[in-house]
Parts: structure tokens; sequence; C-alpha cells
């Protein structure tokens, strides 16, 4: 059985960083940037190590072994 997923909207833009903290990953922007340079944040199945990486309404974001996220319109 597949996890549940949580979505986050899309809105103008949305960054790795901003989307990490948005999904309280992080409880920083700093935060989040460092999960994401360590290796710690998947997009759609790949290890992202870009924290300002644009996100786009389809792709799925998660923490390493963690719930994953949708990004929507």
């Amino acid at each position: 059985m597949k996890p549940p997923v949580e979505t986050i909207r899309l809105l103008g833009g949305l960054t790795l960083a901003q989307a990490v903290k948005a999904s309280g990953m992080a409880d920083t922007g700093g935060g989040a940037k460092v999960l994401i340079r360590e290796g710690g944040v998947l997009v759609n199945n790949q290890v992202e190590l870009r924290p300002g990486c644009k996100l786009k309404a389809g792709d799925r974001f998660s923490p390493l072994g963690g719930k994953p996220w949708l990004v929507i319109a």
C-alpha cells in the first residue's frame, strides 16, 4: 500500500527550499537549505541537492524515507 500523499499548492513559483519549509520538514529556510544540500530530500524519487530548484505542478518531494508531498497548481 502506498503512503498517503500530502499536497502543497504552487503559488507563482515554488523553490524546493520553500516547499520543504512550508511542509514542516524544516523549521527555517536555512534549515531547509541544509537538509537539501546534505542529500536529505528526494524530488520525483531522485536526490536533489539544489535548494533553489523550481518545482512544478505534478512534482513530488519527500524527506528520505518520509511521507511524499505532491505539488498542485
